[in-house]
């Protein structure tokens, strides 16, 4: 059943709660959007023939992974060990914790795996694969690990022509543990633009990890996982050759960023913050809302691309943007409405009490400030649901 079919079967009370009943600031979504989104990239990799393994760092949701993942069981990919055993507890079973992992978080991952969970891990050094192999022989269960591969020198890993320290961590980790394979995220892709340039990333963070993985298969070692994975790479690989499969998380909601680097349009953003008009300042041309940085985050990743969003982009009720008008500036629950600079756009008349929605920078930070999604359909103000998400380490 689509998301649209799930929200339609839900019975609708007379007096159904609409936008306008909601305390603000809260988090809106569109579930029209998001899944048109899901479908988007599903259909782009179908003839790839790789595995879409989504990263649930995003949503944090029971409900959305429900919708974006192959089956109730994953595959996923997790930020965090509260996510793992959040998700696992609702039924995962196939998951990538997909941040180098501490010693001392490898009991929490025992456990996990005791519970029926194919929990992987994810690292970059000998002394993480010993500490890998040593907690498999003590617990008697092999961890899988993969071996995080750099490349493009935006975060972690390893070189991908890195023989030397590759073959090492990987007869590290089969004394005892399970290599599991490589993986890689072109976080780098972020800043790219154009179209050029984000296939010649996307083909970048393919060939390093193949590289990778063919080093340790003629080290004879095993290599079955080849993990790739960023919402801009995953939007732009014409080939795929040689990987298994793609990880990816904003792509489910998309962001300013995301339309920033080209990869979505403004109104396929499927996430808001709902706020309310709070007062004015005429004389400097502000609007003021009760929507913060505390309910935005203080992301401001789009300042360092062609059109600076300040905050986010601010829309009317139904999530029809203004002309030109963005959160420009913020305070901790004070949000100043500002008509763009440079612009000839001008000043909506909103009253004290009016509510707009604010489409943010970066999903994943704003949607950590919230914890519940209001769903709506496009273009409708009525709450259809309202999901949890949870926060946290």
């Amino acid at each position: 059943m689509s998301v649209a079919e799930t929200l339609e079967a839900i019975d609708i009370p007379d007096a159904a709660k609409r936008l306008g009943d909601l305390e603000t600031p809260c988090l809106v979504l569109d579930a029209d959007r998001m899944e048109r989104n899901i479908a988007r990239l599903r259909e782009r990799l179908a003839p790839l023939n790789v595995t879409l393994r989504p990263h649930l760092k995003t949503a944090k949701s029971v409900e959305i992974a429900q919708r974006v993942m192959a089956s109730p069981q994953g595959p996923a990919t997790v930020s965090t060990l509260k996510e793992a055993e959040f998700f696992a507890a609702a039924g995962v079973r196939d998951i990538i914790y997909a941040v180098g992992i501490a010693p001392w978080k490898l009991a929490k991952v025992i456990a996990l795996r005791r519970q029926g969970v194919d929990l992987a891990v994810v690292l970059d050094t000998v002394e993480q694969a010993q500490a890998v192999a040593a907690a498999s022989r003590e617990a008697g269960d092999p961890i899988p690990a993969l071996i995080e591969i750099d490349c493009d020198g935006h975060r972690a890993g390893v070189l991908p022509g890195d023989e030397d320290r590759l073959v090492a961590i990987g007869k590290a980790l089969v004394e005892g543990a399970q290599l599991r394979g490589v993986l890689t995220h072109a976080g780098g892709s972020y800043a790219a633009r154009g179209e050029e340039e984000l296939r010649r990333r996307a083909e970048e963070e393919r060939s390093s990890v193949v590289e990778a993985a063919t080093i340790l298969r003629n080290a004879g070692l095993p290599c079955p996982a080849v993990s790739v994975g960023s919402t801009p790479t995953a939007h732009h690989a014409v080939d795929l050759t040689g990987v298994t499969e793609v990880r990816a998380g904003v792509f489910v909601f998309f962001d300013l960023v995301m339309a920033g680097v080209g990869i979505c349009k403004i109104e396929d953003i499927a996430l808001s913050v709902l706020a309310t008009v709070i007062g004015h300042q005429r004389e400097k041309g502000w609007i003021l809302v009760d929507a913060g940085w505390m309910a935005m985050s203080q992301d401001r990743g789009t300042a360092k691309q062609a059109v600076n969003q300040g905050y986010g982009i601010v829309c009317d009720s139904s999530g029809q943007p203004y002309d030109d008008l963005i959160l420009a500036d913020a305070n901790q629950e004070h949000g100043i409405i500002m008509v763009r600079p440079g612009t000839d756009a001008s000043l909506p008349e909103l009253k004290i009490g009016d509510r707009v929605r604010i489409l943010p920078n970066h999903a994943c930070a704003t949607g950590a400030q919230h914890r519940s999604y209001h769903v709506v359909h496009s273009a409708s103000d009525i709450v259809h649901g309202e999901w949890q998400r949870f926060g946290g380490w």
